[in-house]
This record gives C-alpha cells, sequence and structure tokens, in this order.
C-alpha cells in the first residue's frame, strides 16, 4: 500500500515559532515527526488495527494542527534558523594545577552551569545537559534538539537556553517548552527573572519576553555580539562589543551605559553590583546605578567569571586554561590552571568552584584556604574522574501522561483568547482571572490537566507551573 505523506509548516510573521510537522500513513501504521524547520526533529510510530483507523487518527492530528495556524508546504523552501556557535580558543595554562577533587567528562564544550544545594548541572553543545550530586553522580539527563547556549535559575525553576530557540523547562521528567523565541533572533545568552526572559543576539540587541511567550520590548545597544545578559528586579544588564548597558525591564528605557576597552565576553551580577568579564583581560566591575567600580586584570581573555560572599571575592576564567581569585579590592590573590581546558562558565559554591569548560568537562575544584595553599605549593588531590552515561537522557516531548485521578495536584483549563491559547486555574483557591505560564506546544483549547504545583509569581499577577503535568482523560 502507497505511503500518504502530508507536511504541514507553521511560521508566523513574528517568527516566534517556525516547525514542522509531517504525517505519514502506511497501511495501519501512523508515523508522526515534528521539529524546528531544518532539523530532523523527532519521530512518533503508533500501529491501529485497521488502516481505516489510522487514517482516521492521521486526519484528526492534521485537523488539530490546521487549527492552530499549519499550513500544507513543501519541504525544504524555509531554511532553519541563524545560529552562531560561540568560537573559543583555548590553551594549556602554565601555572600549577588547581586541585580538583572530581571531574565529569561530558566530551562536547559546554557553556551551561548551574549549581545549587542539590544538584550541579552542565548543558553541552550537544544538547546533552546532566544533573549531578556534589559528588559528580548523574541524577537525571536530558537530551535537547540542538546546542544548549546556557543554562539558568529563577528561582525553583531551571531552564536551558537551546539553538533551536526554544527555551527549556527542566523541572519535571520531561523537558517542555517554556518560551520560543523569534525566528530571526540569533541568540548569543539569556537570563529570567521572575517570568521575565531577556535575550541578547549577534546584533547587539536585547529582547525582553514575558510569562505568556509574548514579546515586549526590543533594544539595540551601542555594539554588538551580546554574550552577556542578566537580570533583577528593576533591569536588565546588557554586554556587548562596546561595554555594558542596563535597560528599565518594564518598558526598555535606557538607563545607563559604561564603555569597556574590550569586548564583553560574560556577565556576573549580585544584589548591588555586575561583572563583565572582557577580551581585554579585565573584569569590569559597576553598581547597578552604573557608576565603575573596582577593575580586576587577568592575563589574557577573559572566557567567565563569578564571585563569593556578595563580591568579597572575585573568581575569573581566561583563554589560557587558567582560573583566578581576586579580593574585593583588586588584589590577585593566586591564580591556578585547570588542567582540563579554559573555563566557559563558573560558579562558587560552599568553598567549591564549579567550571564547565572547552574539553566538555565539569569539574569541582576546592577553594578553601588550605587546598589553594598546597596546590600553590605543588601537592593536589587525586581528580575522581567520572564519564558521561553512553545512554541518550529524556527528549523533548508534546506527548502527555493521562490521568482520572485529579486527588494530588492541580488542575488547569486550555481555553481559546482570540488568536491565543491561554490556561487558568480551575482548582479552588486560586484566582481565577489570572493567566498560567504552561507550556506552549502542549496546549489543546478545552483540555484539562492535572499539575504538580502552582505557584504565584513573585511580583503577583500570573501563575507558573512547576513539576510533572498529566492531562485528565473527561
Amino acid at each position: 500500500m502507497a505511503k500518504e505523506i502530508t507536511y504541514l509548516e507553521l511560521s508566523e510573521d513574528s517568527g516566534s515559532s517556525h516547525k514542522f510537522y509531517e504525517v505519514i500513513v502506511e497501511d495501519t501504521q501512523v508515523s508522526i515527526r515534528y521539529g524546528r524547520i531544518g532539523d530532523t526533529g523527532q519521530t512518533q510510530t503508533k500501529t491501529y488495527p485497521t488502516s481505516e483507523k489510522a487514517k482516521a487518527e492521521a486526519a484528526k492530528k492534521i485537523n488539530e494542527k490546521l487549527k492552530k495556524g499549519y499550513e500544507k508546504s513543501v519541504m525544504g523552501v524555509r531554511q532553519k534558523r541563524s545560529v552562531t556557535r560561540r568560537q573559543v580558543s583555548s590553551t594549556a595554562s602554565t601555572a600549577k594545577q588547581a586541585p580538583i577533587l572530581w571531574k565529569f567528562a561530558a566530551n562536547s564544550a559546554a557553556f551551561g552551569i548551574f549549581i545549587d544545594a542539590n544538584r550541579c548541572w552542565l548543558g553541552n553543545q550537544a544538547g546533552q545537559v546532566f544533573a549531578l550530586n556534589h559528588e559528580g553522580k548523574v541524577s537525571n539527563q536530558f537530551k535537547l534538539p540542538d546546542g544548549v547556549k546556557c543554562l539558568v535559575a529563577d528561582d525553583i525553576w531551571i531552564y536551558a537556553g537551546c539553538d533551536d530557540g526554544n527555551v527549556y523547562d527542566l523541572t519535571g521528567k520531561l523537558p517542555r517548552v517554556a518560551y520560543k523565541i523569534d525566528e530571526n533572533v540569533d541568540i548569543f545568552w539569556l537570563d529570567i527573572k521572575d517570568g521575565l526572559l531577556a535575550v541578547s543576539d549577534a546584533n547587539g540587541g536585547v529582547t525582553t519576553i514575558d510569562h505568556d511567550d509574548e514579546s515586549q520590548w526590543t533594544r539595540l545597544s551601542q555594539g554588538s555580539s551580546g554574550w552577556m545578559v542578566r537580570c533583577d528586579e528593576v533591569g536588565i544588564y546588557h554586554g556587548h562589543s562596546q561595554g555594558v548597558t542596563m535597560y528599565d525591564n518594564q518598558e526598555g528605557r535606557m538607563l545607563w551605559y559604561q564603555k569597556t576597552a574590550g569586548s564583553v565576553l560574560f556577565g556576573w551580577q549580585e544584589a548591588s553590583t555586575v561583572y563583565a568579564g572582557a577580551s581585554d583581560r579585565k573584569i569590569y566591575s559597576f553598581s547597578k546605578q552604573g557608576q565603575p567600580l573596582t577593575i580586576y586584570q587577568c592575563d589574557s581573555s577573559v572566557y567567565s567569571c563569578a564571585t563569593a560572599q556578595n563580591g568579597k571575592y572575585v573568581f575569573a576564567g581566561d583563554d589560557n586554561s587558567s582560573i583566578y581569585c581576586f579580593n574585593q579590592a583588586g588584589e590577585r590573590l593566586w591564580k591556578l590552571g585547570t588542567g582540563c581546558g579554559s573555563a566557559l562558565s563558573m560558579q562558587f559554591y560552599e568553598s567549591r568552584i564549579y567550571i564547565v569548560t572547552t574539553d566538555g568537562s565539569l569539574a569541582c575544584i576546592d577553594a578553601s584556604e588550605n587546598a589553594i595553599a598546597s596546590a600553590q605549593a605543588g601537592t593536589i588531590p587525586e581528580a575522581n574522574v567520572i564519564k558521561a552515561p553512553k545512554t541518550e537522557g529524556v527528549t523533548p516531548s508534546a506527548v502527555l501522561e493521562t490521568t482520572t485521578d485529579t486527588s494530588n495536584g492541580v488542575i488547569v483549563e486550555c481555553f481559546q483568547d482570540g488568536s491565543k491559547l491561554r490556561v487558568r486555574v480551575i482548582s479552588p483557591g486560586y484566582n481565577s482571572n489570572w493567566n498560567v505560564q504552561f507550556p506552549k506546544d502542549i496546549r489543546q483549547a478545552g483540555d484539562r490537566y492535572l499539575v504538580q504545583e502552582i505557584r504565584e509569581s513573585a511580583r503577583g499577577g500570573f501563575y507558573r507551573v512547576y513539576g510533572d503535568i498529566k492531562k485528565i482523560n473527561n
């Protein structure tokens, strides 16, 4: 029996959606392939009792997509989004070796890192995301469709910014699409604060997207190549080839601009200070009102930086596989080699420095006074080297578990609001007028869902989903 192939695409004028959906019917088998235009995508196959039931199910799925705005298309006409991979070089350090306690080998250059009390997160350019405990044991693993630009935390939520243009929420069993970034944006970096996403791009632009996945404003800064963006309750701090610019996060008004001699390659923030690591071998620090503060001098281009104890110590990683520690006044306290490539991102947590590197390692470095003194004297511990699992990890999916048991969790409902699909809570005790931040690719008008937890946003006005999501069978 001949195959029946239906190929659909959705590419909105705003560019926020740029994806395909292909349905292939062959006798009793239905195969569905979907993903970002230009990518291979993911495939799901199901067999039905008869060919008639297979065709009926295929027709149902096609009609659902057509109602959402998909159109029948010719494969290959629209092209894949523009993606810039950060070009980094790394040479071996001549400094003495840092005291590495353990090293997780993920085998692909990694920019994504986040450390909290329970887990150490790594995201690499192969699209792999690993969650490890503080001894380096893998507790969870995801496989995203494209390279991971960065990992960011927003309160209890962990997000991965991906080269496919999506930002994935990693707080449940499956990665769920939380935001879809405009197709015309060549993403460099991103940050999230209380549901407000800020994206910096190749052209030196910065764009904010709200909890309902709708663009708020876009501004073009004084330089290009925006590798730094940081958010707080007041503003957006954008680092680019000409320096650092701050914008009001609500309206996008420029509040201040400070020029740097080198291009900004990484950014960090504390409560009252922002830090910009630059190509001219310096870390620049500014108050959040825009006043220049201490400059920290390194020996090579600064790929990453972080702080401890609200800026009491400042750390840096350069393109020469070295890491540095400075006091708040700018005095260099020590410089040591990583032994595993240059640190592309870093974070300090409880006397340890965690780095992700050009060779794909997540390394845990003992930054205690005694350990550093011993390393400077040439004595270091034997690092425990941990290899990444050979399994691929959990992939994103629009398929949901179903349930009839609604005794544990919160019930929400999807409804049509003009051209948009919105979600609101229908369980008692919640404001029924507030929308819920909810994965966009699993919304179906009229469907109800059981979510693990609903939390009010810090600034109020909307709710946020946390954890696993199940579709309720009526």
